[in-house]
């Protein structure tokens, strides 16, 4: 298994979840939550996986920073065979598509898209939700090979798992990708950066703070049991966490 960090960058964001790029020059003033935003490229045997795909950062050239971690790695999106959403949240879901003055398309044509069903109904209701990007979200699901998931939990292969345990959305799920002795693990927004396993906390910004709380703990320990590496998406400077 090879896990490949596709770090967009280090961020704040602000009530409207408008993202600002952290700079030398703006790191130290700039007002809101500080965060990075890592989705993952895991290699298997069997599949090249996207875990989450991030807010569609553009480099100076108007290139993906997604597309041009990929290009140095000789990985092309045509390669990547599943994407895993963890929730609809914007900053995990705007490079699935590509836009262009012609529409847009998908970026990675031959992956099937896993979206968890009751996910997108709970999107949908809450319009005006500045977490949610509509307009992405509505090409998002016009998209072939969409995979509507609609169970609590399951196997997606061998080697995939995955669990609907809510706390951050109410329907967000979680992964498991297991090759011979090694688990990567991703909590997505439940267990986002590192710092969240040392102060067991209920935060304001989950749907349901405690739950993701006690899920955490529950983590932590069967990470330590099992030697899970925990991929986190949010930390501003460690993407694996290996126990």
């Amino acid at each position: 298994m090879k896990i490949i960090s596709l770090k967009e960058g280090n961020f704040s964001t602000n009530k409207t979840k408008d993202f600002t790029l952290l700079t030398d020059e703006n790191k130290d003033t700039a007002k809101g939550i500080k965060m990075s935003v890592t989705p993952f490229l895991i290699i298997t045997g069997k599949d090249i996986i996207l875990l989450d795909a991030g807010i569609g950062w553009k480099n100076e050239n108007g290139e993906t920073v997604i597309s041009e971690i990929l290009k140095k790695e000789n990985i092309n999106p045509n390669q990547v065979t599943k994407v895993l959403l963890s929730h609809l949240h914007k900053d995990h879901i705007e490079t699935v598509i590509t836009r262009s003055e012609h529409g847009f398309k998908a970026t990675f044509p031959n992956a099937e898209i896993y979206i968890q069903k009751r996910e997108l109904e709970f999107a949908m209701e809450n319009q005006g939700n500045h977490s949610f990007d509509f307009d992405t979200l509505e090409k998002l699901i016009e998209i072939d090979n969409i995979v509507w998931m609609e169970y609590d939990k399951g196997n997606i292969t061998d080697e995939i798992s995955f669990e609907v345990v809510g706390g951050h959305t109410p329907f967000m799920q979680v992964f498991w990708i297991k090759e011979n002795d090694e688990i990567a693990f991703y909590g997505a927004d439940d267990l986002p950066q590192e710092s969240y396993l040392k102060y067991h906390l209920a935060y304001k910004s989950d749907f349901d703070g405690k739950k993701a709380m006690e899920l955490r703990l529950k983590w932590e320990k069967e990470a330590k049991e099992n030697h899970w590496k925990v991929l986190l998406y949010h930390d501003l400077e460690k993407a694996i966490l290996e126990f």
